[in-house]
Order: C-alpha cells, then structure tokens, then sequence
C-alpha cells in the first residue's frame, strides 16, 4: 500500500476479483470464424420454435428408446440360445499396430503386441480417419504409458491447433497425471470434458478406451482403463455446435501446433470404431478373451453382471429394434445441428459456476499470491448503509446507484469533453487523487444529479448542454480573452475543436447524401478497410456508406486512414485522444476515396438543382457544409 492512496492493493485484488471469474479464455481464435465464448444465441421466433420441436423430438425418442430396450428381455433370451460364436467388432475404422513402424523423431520400441511407438512430442503421427460430428458416436482404443506425472500433454487429438482454432474438434490429453477426453467447438464456453479422479501410474502400460454415445452431453463420454470403467468426473458439459470444419480432419498422435506434445510418452495398437462400443467390446479389444469366453457360456451360467454384459452386447450389434431406434434419435441430433449451427452468436460475459478463488498478489506478480481476498469496492468509495451482491450484477448496481459518487461525475465529464473539447476534469482517465480538480465542481456536481435523475438520459444530457447559452457562444477568441484564458477554462466562448474521426466521416457522408442510416446488421467494410495494416477486401454498395460505429474493427490493426485522424488503435481503453493538426489530414481529406467520391456526389446533388455557379449558391454550399453562412472576406476567398 502507499500511504498516500486512498485504495489500499487488497482493495484493487477485490475489483480484480469482480471479472476474475468470468468463464472465458481470453484469447482470438485464428483458425476459425466462430465466436468466442460465452455467447448467446441469437435465434429468431421461427428458429425458437423449431429448435424447441427438435429438443421435445430428442426427448421423445430417447424415452423410446429406453422402453424399447426395457422390452427386449425376451428377444434376448432367445438370441442366448443361438448366440454367434463371431467375436469380431462390428464398425471398426482403423487398427495401427505399429508393427512396421519406421523410426524417426518418433521411434519404434518394443510395445505390449511386438513394436511400439516412443513419441518425441514434436512430430505427429497421422492417421486417415477420425473426422467424427458431435451426433456420430465413436470410440478410441490404445496401450499407452508415460515416463512422468505430465502438467499437460496431448495424447491425441483430431483437431488443427490449440488456441489458434479455439481446440475446435476433440482431444485425449495428460492433465495434472490425470487423463481428460474433451468434444469442443469453442473452448472453454463450448465444450465437453471428462477427467479421470486419480493421476495414472508411470513408466508402465495400461490400456485406455473412451467411448461416446453422439449425446453432445458430458454423461455420453465413458473412459476405460484396462477394461474397467474408470472413475471420472465432469468439467465441462455445454457443448451446443458443431466440433467439425476448422481443419485437422484426421486423428493425429503425440503433438499438436502450439501445445505441449506427448514428450517420451508410448502408444500401441491402436483402434478407433465409427460407433460407441460396450463395456463386454471394451473388454475384449483390452485382453483379448472376454467376449469369446462370455459367449462359450452355457445359457444357464449367464448371470449378474455377465448377463448385463451381454445384453449390452446383444443390444448393440444384434437388436434390430434398437438400432432402429438409434438411427432415428441420430437423425433427429443431425437436425438439431442444422437448426444450430447456421444461428448467429453474440459474445456475452458469463460468471463460473464454482467461484474462482481472487489473492492479492505481492507486488503484482502472479506466481506470488497472498492473502485471499473477496469480490468488494474500495471503502472510500462505498455507500453507507447499503450492500450489493459480490458479482458483478452487485458491481453494477453499486455503478449506478444513484448514492455513487463517481460514475455519474465521470459519464457527465465525458460528455462535457465530447461538446467541448475537454472535460470539467482534464484528466479524464484519472478522477482519482493523482487526477486534476474540475474546473467547474459546483456545475459537474449540479449535472450529474440532474443527470442521474432523470434516469441517466443521454440524449437529454447531450440537448441540455447543447442548447445552453455557454455552448451557443461564438467560439472565435478575442485577443484579450485568449490571453487570459487560452484553454478556455472559463468558458468564456463557444467551443472550437475538430470532430472525432468517426463523426468527420459521418458527417461528410451525411452532407453528401451518401450515408446509409439503417440502424443494425453486420459489420460494414468501407474503402478505408482496403489500406488496412491487414488489409480487408471493400464491401460493395451500402456497406461503404454506413456509419462508422458499424465500420469492422481488428484490434492493432487499424485503418491508416482514421488513424491520421487520430482515431485509436483499441489496443488499450482511450477516454481522451491526441487531438493533432497535420499535412497528412489535409491529404487525406483531399485524396482519400471516400472523401473524393462524397465530394462528387454533393457536387452533383448542388450542380442539378443549380447549374450556374453564383455568389448565393457559393453561400449555400458553404452553409450546407459548415452550418453558418460565410463572410464576406471568406466568400472572396471561395469566389
């Protein structure tokens, strides 16, 4: 803490901890055009009711399809007696056994059936299957150890990237030791992830088989090891679109792009089956026997949970009532993607189920935490006699409570700068004890009780000043008063200062007739865009005349053009920009394509209605463009 600020450093730790818990990973995905999680869909009637008719569809067949399997005792009994003496699994897609596997980075080794694969961890290696939708169940099956308790490391994935594609696809990973099998679309909002409860041994070989049913549910996802049902628990169950489409279409082994790969780890026989296979199938790929052994049974030896088995098995591969089933509910999940998939999404701010836990961090290092500290506003600035929740509906009703002693002030200075060039606070950005006194306090505080009382009126604000007396002043300067008050802090004339970028734009393509005041819809792409830093292809027609709020941002890389109008960079929060005056607007203004093409419109727009050039028509284009008529030495000066 310094003895001089007001917010002591456990104080700041309890505003961080506000958005310290919100469930996203805080990064652009490259590789894909979805949107970052979390989102919200942004379905119309239509489309809300058709995807409530598909989820009531779903439902229903899968209560269909436990009664049917409730009702297939007796065909079951009837299959026992005639049981096949096949032990082959249906569906498989792949086998490696790594038998003729050549040594590179990654090596050939002795394995648990002949030759085994050491992985390197930096070299991948690829199959030629695995491109599996969230609807089609699938299951994976190798031998795999580890030399180490792993922090992370991937397994295999069918994926293109990590972040650089949001971990679009799914993935078997080492996480902490422990083994985790995710479906993802966009991680972490996106997803489904499953992890085994205990870290896995090491430098020996134990069999792994993870099956999925195609539920887009975390309770779909069951994790074998050595045959047996591993004990897991749920990380993520809200997986609601597509994992395919982002490229990495094939099942890759022990490396990713820009992930920690499988260093030194071991894999063998692998399989991968286009189906979900039982616990009786799972056992059998692990040892071998199981399946064949069961069947060898006499009739009346089938019991307890070898029945079950068995059943499971029957139902699966032999059961054409059930399999009928199946194939309808997998119909009725494909519509469910159809239905989802094409609906846009908006990124909104979502808090964690389970709380994360905030510490105040020595000297602001993060591998230094100390105490734990909880979600709070700084003292001198809490209202007596109120509480608010400690999430961050509580932080915004704490903002605009109409006791707070700051938002108002700073939504009423900034509103003040935008009509008048600079804010009552001239330093906008710090209201704290490092910041300036406001020039006019007794004025800020008057309108920010006016402001906050009437329901935080923008608009009305912006009228209210707009239409004052101190703003209706003529902004020309006297010699005397620019002398005594050359910021005008006195406000002793009207304002003079240069439109922001955006509103130049605006403002040149509303004078034009060009501008396109549809309010809504994506994101336009003008003539700017095109000298981009990473140049975007123009839109044609009415998306180079829209307002520049609807104009497409990528942060740090921004138009040149606006930016010699001292636009930002949105690399950082902006509340008061660099105001400059140089050659290279002159140029812009005279040369950019936008400009040029307004200039020739509103040329036009005066040529048609006055085709002779004359002094009153000199003095109503002036007027057009700069909102007062010219004097008399000005109009020389355009004649």
């Amino acid at each position: 803490d310094h003895k001089y600020d007001p917010i002591t450093q456990s104080e700041y730790y309890q505003l961080f901890a506000y958005f310290n818990n919100i469930d996203e990973a805080g990064l652009y995905s490259y590789f894909t055009n979805s949107t970052p999680t979390p989102t919200l869909l942004l379905s119309n009637d239509q489309q809300k009711q058709q995807q409530a008719e598909n989820a009531e569809s779903i439902s229903n067949l899968e209560s269909e399809l436990a009664k049917t399997i409730s009702e297939q005792t007796q065909a079951f009994e009837e299959w026992l007696t005639q049981r096949p003496n096949d032990v082959a699994i249906a569906d498989q897609v792949l086998h490696m056994s790594f038998d003729d596997f050549k040594s590179g980075a990654n090596k050939a080794i002795e394995g648990v059936s002949n030759t085994g694969v050491q992985l390197s961890g930096d070299d991948a290696v690829g199959t030629s299957v695995g491109n599996f939708s969230r609807n089609q169940p699938f299951s994976l099956s190798l031998w795999i150890s580890t030399p180490e308790v792993m922090e992370r490391a991937v397994v295999l994935h069918r994926s293109r990237a990590w972040t650089d594609s949001a971990s679009r696809g799914y993935q078997l990973l080492f996480e902490e030791g422990k083994l985790s099998f995710s479906l993802i679309h966009f991680w972490p909002g996106n997803a489904i992830r499953v992890m085994t409860d205990d870290v896995l041994p090491i430098d020996q070989w134990f069999h792994l088989t993870v099956t999925y049913d195609g539920s887009s549910r975390a309770d779909g996802v069951t994790i074998y090891l050595n045959g047996e049902q591993a004990s897991s628990h749920v990380v993520r169950d809200n997986l609601y679109k597509n994992i395919t489409g982002s490229g990495g279409d094939n099942i890759a082994l022990g490396q990713r792009f820009r992930d920690k790969g499988f260093a030194g780890g071991s894999v063998d026989e692998l399989f991968v089956f286009q189906r979900e296979i039982e616990a009786l199938e799972v056992k059998q790929v692990y040892d071998g026997k199981s399946l064949e052994d069961l069947l060898a049974l006499p009739v009346d030896e089938v019991k307890g949970p070898n029945r079950q088995l068995l059943f499971d098995f029957y139902l699966a591969n032999h059961n054409e009532a059930t399999k009928a089933q199946l194939s309808a509910l997998r119909a009725a999940r494909d519509q469910r993607s159809q239905l989802v998939d094409g609906v846009t999404e908006i990124m909104v701010m979502q808090d964690m189920e389970q709380r994360r836990q905030t510490y105040r961090l020595e000297r602001g290092a993060y591998d230094a935490p100390q105490e734990p500290v909880e979600p709070g506003v700084p003292a001198a600035l809490a209202i007596p006699g109120k509480e608010f929740s400690p999430d961050r509906l509580g932080l915004a009703k704490w903002l605009t409570d109409s006791a707070n002693p700051l938002a108002g002030r700073v939504v009423v200075n900034r509103i003040w700068q935008m009509m008048f060039g600079a804010g009552f606070v001239h330093t906008p950005e710090d209201f704290g004890s490092q910041g300036l006194s406001p020039t006019h306090p007794r004025l800020l505080d008057w309108l920010t009780r006016d402001f906050i009382d009437n329901g935080w009126d923008v608009k009305r604000l912006i009228k209210q000043i707009a239409m004052s007396a101190t703003y209706q002043q003529d902004s020309v300067a006297t010699d005397e008063k620019q002398q005594r008050d050359p910021e005008n802090k006195l406000l002793a004339r009207g304002p003079l200062n240069q439109l922001p970028a955006e509103m130049l734009r605006d403002n040149v393509l509303f004078t034009s007739g060009l501008l396109v005041d549809k309010r809504g819809g994506p994101p336009a792409k003008p003539y700017e865009l095109t000298a981009s830093f990473k140049p975007v292809g123009k839109d044609n027609g009415e998306g180079l005349y829209r307002r520049s709020v609807y104009t497409y941002w990528k942060r740090t890389a921004p138009a040149p053009v606006m930016m010699t109008l001292d636009a930002s960079k949105r690399e950082v929060c902006v509340v008061k920009r660099e105001r400059t005056a140089s050659p290279l607007q002159a140029i812009v203004m005279l040369n950019d394509p936008q400009m040029v093409e307004a200039a020739r419109v509103f040329a036009d727009r005066v040529f048609e209605k006055h085709p002779e050039v004359t002094k009153d028509v000199l003095a109503l284009v002036f007027r057009m463009l700069t909102s007062r008529s010219p004097s008399s030495a000005e109009l020389e000066v355009i004649k």
